[in-house]
């Protein structure tokens, strides 16, 4: 049975970042992720971490000081000071709360040459920096239709990248409901990327809903997530119907195995031995922007 994570920049969106990890432990949710939390002091999430027992499993890089416009700097030849700083910021923050993961996003590009350069530059400068913290970098596709011109948005693109920068911390994030859009097969597709897998999301297609609608019939992938070994967690980055407690019983049959589970392990991570301060957090004076 996969272990669900929640995506706090869709799901519990009117609540602060740390009152909605408290409702994603719950709901039943045995992880939690989110999209731009430097606004959060860290104690303060770092408190409702160790509250609910939950994992922090991924942030993304800022947008750039253009917003939704750039969508991610980290491909955008010219920007690489700015790129770093959003960088530098991420991997401080994901060690002070013990963050599994970095979406290191790479922008609209246009997918030039120059860009991928760029991309790879950047993208082991953020793996070098998130080592030493046991951090992984990922690489999204994005679908076009959502996000035209976004750097990348095949799974072939990401793995390209992924084998030429080849650093050990570098993953693949596939999103279904992105891959989906832009080239289907996911069953078999998550099985041939199985060995660069860093995580799994998922959304209802077209509409980016809750996995009950839409059409991705989702008992059979994550039953496929199952069966291929997969012993990460799958996370639900979706924009509920209404609110998000209205829309979660596609989870009801999962919740007496995720609460036995979280009962039966003991939290495991890196959080152990932080101390924030000694990560500082540095300030870019940039808007952390919109969703991804």
């Amino acid at each position: 049975m996969p272990r669900f994570s929640a995506n706090l920049g869709f799901l519990w969106k009117e609540l602060t970042l740390p009152e909605a990890i408290r409702a994603a432990g719950r709901a039943g949710f045995a992880a939690v992720e989110c999209h731009w939390p430097y606004d959060v002091p860290v104690e303060a999430v770092l408190e409702a971490l160790v509250e609910t027992g939950l994992l922090m499993l991924g942030i993304n890089t800022r947008q750039g000081h253009n917003g939704p416009a750039d969508f991610g700097v980290t491909a955008m030849p010219g920007r690489e000071e700015e790129a770093r700083r959003y960088i530098d910021e991420a991997v401080s923050y994901a060690a002070a709360i013990g963050c599994r993961n970095i979406n290191a996003m790479a922008g609209r590009t246009g997918r030039t040459p120059a860009a991928e350069s760029a991309f790879r530059e950047n993208l082991a400068y953020a793996c070098a920096a998130a080592a030493p913290y046991r951090v992984n970098i990922v690489v999204e596709p994005i679908n076009q239709r959502d996000a035209p011109g976004y750097h990348v948005s095949l799974v072939e693109q990401a793995l390209e990248t992924i084998d030429a920068v080849g650093a050990p911390n570098l993953r693949l994030m596939l999103d279904c409901y992105h891959t989906q859009i832009m080239q289907g097969d996911l069953i078999r597709r998550l099985e041939a990327v199985r060995p660069y897998l860093g995580h799994i999301q998922f959304a209802g297609v077209p509409l980016r809903g809750e996995p009950d609608e839409g059409e991705i019939n989702y008992v059979n992938v994550f039953s496929a997530i199952d069966q291929m070994g997969w012993d990460g967690y799958v996370g639900a980055e979706y924009r509920p119907r209404g609110s998000t407690e209205e829309g979660l019983s596609w989870l009801i049959p999962f919740r007496a195995a995720i609460i036995e589970e979280r009962n039966r392990v003991p939290v495991s991570d890196n959080r152990a031995g932080l101390d924030p301060n000694r990560h500082p957090i540095p300030s870019t004076g940039a808007d952390p922007g919109s969703e991804t």
